[in-house]
Parts: structure tokens; C-alpha cells; sequence
């Protein structure tokens, strides 16, 4: 919560127990025209989607996204999520992109909402910090990128990403656990990115977000 009043982000009203409006007010981090209500733990609960609440609520308008200007994956990279359903996934995927400095995430029209409860709480901030473009056709987009752009994807018939000396432009695709990218955005792919087994490694698949971790620290390396 502090966090969040520390940010740009435009807060409608606030509730909370006694205890954390005095921490508020002592921080004072709070706007003056900000209404703030006070609730018990067992109604800010009820309230919310987290199992136990003994702080806040807020409720907050959602940032307005800047224009995905088609260049900007020309000197920056741009992760971008197809069909990941999964909330948590996908807050965890935009934590990423935020702890890497990521200018923003492009996700397919089958992603999950950014702004479902489970995404915002697993992003840890990043949605108040970095943009998402949501609803695209992603393979369209993709398309429509000038051609000197790269576009990466994961694959197991890809290369070694341990042996490669990748820079931070251009677009990285991840897509679903369970099917992997589509047809026609694995059409778009320019290179494809392996991560290989450790020694005795056995497991049959990683998490995309942890997969993502491990190619985004291989672009930014040597930055």
C-alpha cells in the first residue's frame, strides 16, 4: 500500500484498520482529498481476494497505457505473452519485466486480465510502473514490425541461450505451459532460444516465468 501511494497511479478512496490509517497518516503519503475509510481485518477480507487483510484496500483507477509505437522494439526489448492464462503467471511475468526495465508488456487477446486481482497482487508493483498493450493479435503485430527486428521465442530445438551473446532489442514471445506459442505467432520467430538441461536435469518442463527469468538475465548479461 505504501508503495502504491508512493506511485503516479490516480487512488480513488481508501479503506483500512485503525492501526494502518495511523501509520498513514504518519507517513503521510496520503492525499488530503482522498477519502479514507476505516474497516475491521474480517471486513477488509470480505472485501478483498486475499485470505487475511490486516492492513488496506484501495481502489484505484487503472494507468492510461502510452501508444505502442511499432519502433520501439527497434532499440528495446519488449517481452510479449501469448495465451498465458494464468494470473499469477502473468504478475510475475510483469514483476519481471519491471525488475529488468522493460519498457512494457504486449500480451495476446487470450491472456489473462492484467488487472485480475491475482495478477495485480503477484506483480508487486510493477502495474503501477510498467505499461501493458492488452488484447492484440499478436501474430499480426509481430508481422507488422520492421523487419530489422528480431523476435525471440522459446524452443527446445533452438539454440543453447548459454552460448549466445544476446542484446536487450527486439521482442521476446513466451507462451503458454500447457501448448506452448501458436501456429502463427511461432510463425513470426526469427531465432529460437533453448534452455538447456543442467546436468542430470530430468524435468520435463520449467514454468514460464521461470523460464523467462532465465532468458532475460542471458539479454542482459553483459549490460
Amino acid at each position: 500500500m505504501l508503495e502504491l501511494l508512493s506511485s503516479e497511479l490516480s487512488i480513488e478512496h481508501v479503506v483500512a484498520t485503525p492501526a494502518f490509517a495511523e501509520q498513514l497518516a504518519a507517513s503521510r503519503l496520503l492525499p488530503a482529498a482522498v477519502p479514507l475509510s476505516l474497516a475491521t481485518e474480517d471486513e477488509l477480507t470480505q472485501l478483498g481476494s486475499l485470505q487475511t487483510n490486516a492492513a488496506a484496500l484501495a481502489v484505484v483507477a487503472q494507468p492510461a497505457v502510452p501508444a505502442l509505437a511499432p519502433t520501439l522494439p527497434a532499440t528495446r526489448l519488449v517481452l510479449a505473452l501469448d495465451s498465458v492464462a494464468d494470473p499469477g503467471n502473468l504478475g510475475t511475468l510483469w514483476r519481471l519485466a519491471d525488475w529488468y526495465g522493460l519498457p512494457g508488456l504486449v500480451l495476446s487477446e487470450n491472456c489473462a486480465d492484467p488487472f485480475n486481482p491475482k495478477a495485480v497482487a503477484a506483480s508487486m508493483g510493477a502495474f503501477g510502473r510498467v505499461p501493458v498493450w492488452a488484447g492484440r493479435d499478436l501474430a499480426a503485430w509481430l508481422a507488422g514490425l520492421p523487419p530489422e527486428v528480431p523476435v525471440f521465442g522459446a524452443d527446445l530445438t533452438g539454440d543453447n541461450v548459454h552460448r549466445l551473446r544476446l542484446a536487450p532489442a527486439g521482442v521476446l514471445v513466451m507462451g503458454s505451459e500447457s501448448h506452448g506459442l501458436s501456429e502463427a505467432v511461432a510463425a513470426q520467430l526469427t531465432r529460437r532460444l533453448h534452455i538447456p538441461h543442467g546436468p542430470g536435469g530430468r524435468a520435463e518442463s520449467l514454468n514460464v516465468a521461470v523460464s523467462a527469468a532465465i532468458l532475460l538475465d542471458n539479454f542482459f548479461r553483459e549490460v
